[in-house]
Parts: structure tokens; C-alpha cells; sequence
């Protein structure tokens, strides 16, 4: 365990990253195109590359916390704090660099994300609105058990 350890979990973990914002890209994709039918697995593919981000960072930490105690860094130190007690050579840029990826990718995946969500509530919204705009024939009926067929009040059946 060592340092180059560290370098490659944050490889990995910059690569896991990567494709989360492919597959968010896909899925904005498939929001704009109106194709939800392909919704599912795109959700399923985002959890399964966060799944590995989960891990992936569980691996960091494990790494991180032996080169900690080997820089004489605090135990729990960040990436942050081991550029700061990282020896005099190549680590300091090398760590500087995976922060400033894995800061970049972070930010444009909390974007897209936040897009993601917006479009996909105005499909929900229009979905809503559809369904209410249907009238009578959305399973609506009265206290008799008769379809409700005017303006009166009206008990939805939930339970089939």
C-alpha cells in the first residue's frame, strides 16, 4: 500500500466518474427524445456505476489512510491534506491533478443531474395533466358505484 496505490484508486474512481456522466448524458438523451420506455435501464446502468463509485471510494479511503500514516498526514486526511504533507517530488502535482479531475467531473455531473431532474419532472407534470384532461373515462365514479358522468363530486376508485 502506498501512494502509487492511491494514484491508481483515484484513476479508477475518475474513470467510474467518467461514465456517470455518460450515462446521465444518455439518459438526458433519452428525456429530450421522449423515448421513457428506455428510462429503466438507464436508471438501472446509473446505479450500477454508482454501486461502484460507493466501492471505489471505500478503496480510497482504505489507501488514503495508509499513506496518511506513511506522510505523517492526520488519520481521516483528505486528498487535500495529503497534497499538503506529501514529500517534495511528483505527488503533490499527481494528487493536485486527480482533485482538480474528480472536482471538475463532480461539478458537471451535479449539472446534468440537476437537468436530468428538471426534465424529467416536466414529464411527470405533462403526464398529470393528460390524464386529468381525459374526463370521465379515468375510472372516476360516484357514491352509487355508477361512473361519474357530470360536474358533481366524485370518489376516485384506488383499490381494484
Amino acid at each position: 500500500m502506498g501512494a502509487n496505490e492511491l494514484s491508481i484508486q483515484l484513476w479508477r474512481e475518475r474513470e467510474l466518474l467518467e461514465l456517470l456522466l455518460f450515462k446521465l448524458e444518455e439518459q438526458e438523451l433519452l428525456l429530450a427524445a421522449g423515448r421513457s420506455r428506455w428510462m429503466k435501464y438507464a436508471t438501472r446502468e446509473i446505479e450500477q456505476v454508482l454501486e461502484g463509485l460507493r466501492a471505489a471510494g471505500i478503496a480510497r479511503v482504505v489507501e488514503a489512510e495508509s499513506v496518511a500514516a506513511e506522510w505523517g498526514a492526520p488519520e481521516g486526511a483528505g486528498i487535500r491534506q495529503l497534497i499538503e504533507a506529501a514529500p517534495e517530488g511528483a505527488w503533490p502535482e499527481i494528487l493536485t491533478e486527480h482533485l482538480r479531475a474528480v472536482t471538475a467531473l463532480t461539478d458537471e455531473i451535479g449539472r446534468l443531474r440537476d437537468v436530468n431532474a428538471e426534465q424529467l419532472h416536466a414529464v411527470m407534470r405533462a403526464t398529470q395533466e393528460t390524464i386529468a384532461g381525459l374526463g370521465d373515462e379515468t375510472g372516476e365514479y360516484d357514491t352509487h358505484g355508477d361512473r361519474a358522468r357530470d360536474s358533481s363530486a366524485r370518489i376516485i376508485d384506488t383499490e381494484m
